[in-house]
């Protein structure tokens, strides 16, 4: 059984996220949704949120199941649950010139190789912050997330 895992913070989960992890479902047995915390961002929604908005999204696609990462490595968190793949969304050259290092260093510690999918055109402008800021300013977001994160974050105002 081949076992994959998607990180990120999903602050919030876009159609671009979606998009992504809905192929990794296809390509693996089971897919890992980990849910993580970014020390160096300031989250609009908590982790319990992000994970809620990812599985009421994800409940129809075959073998996903959304885990908190943890405060440790990526490389550990997969070693720990048997996923010999990380599966990570590229929208540019930015994102693979960012990503590749990451995926070197995680095979060189746990050997769990890291596969990449392009992101389909229609979402690579798409980001987690220009969702936020978009949202924040009274713009209409709701063709790039999926309803459980419009109903949330139209719902009750943030502190961004």
């Amino acid at each position: 059984m081949m076992r994959a895992v998607c990180p990120g913070s999903f602050d919030p989960l876009h159609n671009g996220h979606v998009e992504v992890i809905a192929r990794a479902s296809s390509l693996f047995d089971e897919v890992i949704v980990a849910v993580s915390m970014n020390p160096s961002k300031k989250p609009r929604f908590s982790l319990n949120e992000r994970m809620d908005m990812a599985s009421e999204t994800l409940t129809l696609l075959r073998g996903i199941t959304v885990e908190p990462m943890g405060d440790g490595l990526l490389a550990e968190f997969c070693r720990s649950h048997g996923a010999g793949v990380i599966v990570k969304g590229l929208r540019s050259a930015v994102d693979y010139n960012y990503e590749v290092p990451m995926a070197a260093m995680n095979r060189q510690l746990t050997g769990v190789e890291t596969v990449f999918l392009a992101g389909d055109s229609h979402y690579t402008h798409l980001s987690s912050t220009l969702i936020k800021e978009v949202a924040s300013l009274g713009g209409d977001i709701s063709d790039y997330v999926p309803r459980a994160v419009h109903k949330r974050i139209t719902a009750a105002p943030h502190n961004d």
